[in-house]
């Protein structure tokens, strides 16, 4: 959600900040602005309403050159989308900031800057921190302390960059609850809310911590914590490939990346797995010292990840013999709950800085969870530094705001986390091989299910019309028609809901005409005649039926139902083969409805606001 770019060199950097921006499109945005010092010490900016390339046409017209800049793409929480509310947010023609995050006594604040003569142009909660930093500078000699004066009567979320005109050796950036992060390079120095936007120049990155303010220039990185002592945070080498300018063959990201999901989740099993034993280390170290203590499982989640770990919860309970509850991270932050005795908290993340979850985790701390364990696929993110344990998912980068392999890949390792807590829990040996053998046939077989892909393409174009859908599953594929109706409404708009099959008759069955497409997940397991049950309710009344079936379960299409066979598979990976054919069939629906299918409107990747 929004992104900052910054950089302090020797040589002009608009070029690379407008480059880091393209590369953090895919978080989600509605403008875009860029701030640089110009050679006489004067304060050029630019701003654009709509996409990146709007604003560097805008640079191509009339050139940005400074050695010092920082850059944003917004999405809006406060004042809407517009130039004026687009950062970087200027104070005296001097201070330029950009900011994400949320400044929640932003009211009192502006009151208190108009009563000392600042005029606001925005309705965003921004740019009170610009003001609040330039007047701060009159009674503070440097601009690290003035930012580190003004931070302190923030009250909310923010990772920001200040830049002062009369200084530009240097920037300033504080974060609290909105990550940042350093890179370093040669006699040049570069800060962004993703290192996604800084791999063209550099590989080495620091990362602040909650609290922390830092001076950058070209030659060195000084971090103040909280309290303002100085602090080291040391800079590591990351080994990962962004290829966001490449869709290859396929036509949108999100296309691309549900075809990714089989190599995604052979990359996830890599060394994992030894000889049908689940490898411990793959958590961190002393896992096998917790998960022996463990009694309960506290999965904290948003959105698809919250899917992921509903479904978890059918296997930690049925396979691993562990009690688990599972709430939504927004909810659990904000009501007092009991801590089972030995609770393990696990938090699930594609990236690792979701805003909820991060202080779920804190509060969890607090409340007295044994440990706690991520499941993650950004290395270095906020949520891996802060627990105990992680697992990495390997899915590789995700563009598309539509989560595809890295919701399955989180479903691996969830899996994964069954087996391993299982282990110590009484899991019968060939019960432990049987989830091995099963997990290592699973990119073979999703391999099939998207050789399905036609057909789906074609189905879709029953959907041309609709504006609802109803997506039912049992048990484990519960979560997964959730996680399709999710997917339908993120990218097609179209409103879609899911639905336990077996709650049909108490309400949902009232909806049930022939506009109604429902959408059914029904692979041959122990449920599979209660689903056809249900789905004979709706088709007694009128309903308009697809199902993605188990070629062995026995439907067959008829000028009522549309029938899919999905290959068959074993019942311990339906969940994630199942998950493929939603998909694809909610991305064809996009791709009819004409819709942004890879930046689908008021959404964005990284949640990493409230």
């Amino acid at each position: 959600m929004c992104g900052i770019v910054g950089a302090v060199a020797q040589r002009d950097v608009a070029d690379i900040l407008i480059e880091g921006l393209k590369r953090l499109e895919y978080r989600g945005y509605d403008s875009a602005g860029i701030a640089a010092i110009d050679q006489n010490n004067q304060l050029i900016y630019a701003k654009r309403l709509g996409k990146v390339q709007e604003l560097a046409q805008a640079l191509q017209d009339n050139p940005l050159e400074g050695s010092t800049g920082i850059a944003h793409t917004r999405w809006a929480t406060h004042g809407s989308p517009s130039e004026v509310n687009a950062h970087p947010h200027i104070s005296n023609s001097t201070i330029a900031v950009v900011h994400n995050g949320i400044i929640e006594n932003h009211q009192a604040l502006r009151s208190k800057l108009q009563g000392l003569g600042y005029e606001f142009l925005s309705q965003t909660d921004t740019e009170v921190i610009t003001h609040l930093v330039h007047h701060e500078l009159k009674t503070n000699d440097t601009l690290l302390s003035a930012v580190q004066h003004a931070v302190k009567q923030l009250e909310g979320a923010y990772g920001t960059v200040v830049m002062d005109s009369t200084n530009k050796s240097s920037v300033i950036v504080a974060r609290s609850g909105s990550p940042l992060v350093i890179g370093h390079g040669l006699g040049e120095n570069f800060i962004a809310s993703d290192i996604m936007a800084l791999l063209p120049v550099t590989r080495k990155f620091s990362y602040l911590e909650e609290g922390d303010v830092a001076e950058v220039t070209r030659f060195a990185v000084n971090v103040f914590d909280i309290n303002g002592v100085a602090v080291e945070r040391p800079a590591k080498e990351v080994n990962v490939s962004h290829d966001s300018g490449d869709k290859g063959e396929y036509r949108h990201y999100m296309l691309k990346e549900t075809y990714e999901q089989p190599t995604a989740i052979r990359n996830t099993l890599e060394g994992r797995l030894v000889n049908n034993e689940i490898c411990t280390q793959a958590f961190g170290a002393g896992a096998d010292e917790i998960f022996k203590t463990i009694e309960h499982v506290q999965i904290i989640a948003c959105g698809t990840s919250y899917h992921a770990g509903m479904v978890a919860r059918y296997w930690l309970e049925s396979l691993a013999g562990v009690s688990c509850n599972i709430e939504i991270a927004s909810e659990f932050r904000y009501r007092k709950s009991f801590v089972p005795k030995n609770s393990l908290l696990v938090t699930i993340s594609q990236s690792g800085e979701t805003a909820d979850t991060l202080a779920a985790l804190r509060l969890a701390k607090e409340i007295g969870y044994q440990a706690s364990l991520v499941i993650c696929n950004v290395d270095g993110s906020s949520l891996v530094r802060e627990s105990d344990l992680a697992f990495m998912t390997k899915a590789g980068v995700e563009i598309g705001v539509a989560s595809t392999k890295a919701f399955t890949t989180q479903l691996v390792g969830l899996m994964l986390m069954t087996l391993a807590i299982g282990k110590h829990h009484g899991m019968p040996a060939d019960k432990q091989a049987e989830i091995a053998q099963s997990l290592m046939s699973l990119p073979a077989k999703l391999d099939e299910v998207l050789a399905l892909a036609s057909d789906i393409e074609d189905l879709a174009e029953d959907f041309a019309d609709k504006h609802h859908a109803l997506f039912l599953g049992r048990g484990d594929q519960y979560p997964i028609a959730m996680e399709g109706a999710l997917k339908l409404k993120e990218i097609s708009y179209i409103h879609a809901e899911a639905y336990a099959a077996g709650e049909l008759k108490h309400g949902p069955l009232a909806l049930i005409d022939a506009e109604m497409p429902v959408i059914v997940v029904a692979p041959k397991n122990d449920l599979i005649e209660k689903l056809k049950s249900n789905v004979e309710e709706v088709r007694a009344r009128g309903g308009l039926m697809y199902v993605f079936a188990d070629s062995e379960a026995n439907f067959a299409s008829d000028e009522t139902m549309t029938v899919i066979n999905v290959p068959v598979c074993d019942d311990l990976i339906a969940p994630i083969v199942y998950t493929l054919p939603l998909q694809l069939l909610s991305y064809y629906v996009a791709i009819i409805k004409g819709t942004d299918v890879d930046q689908p409107r008021n959404l964005a990747k990284s949640v990493t606001v409230e």
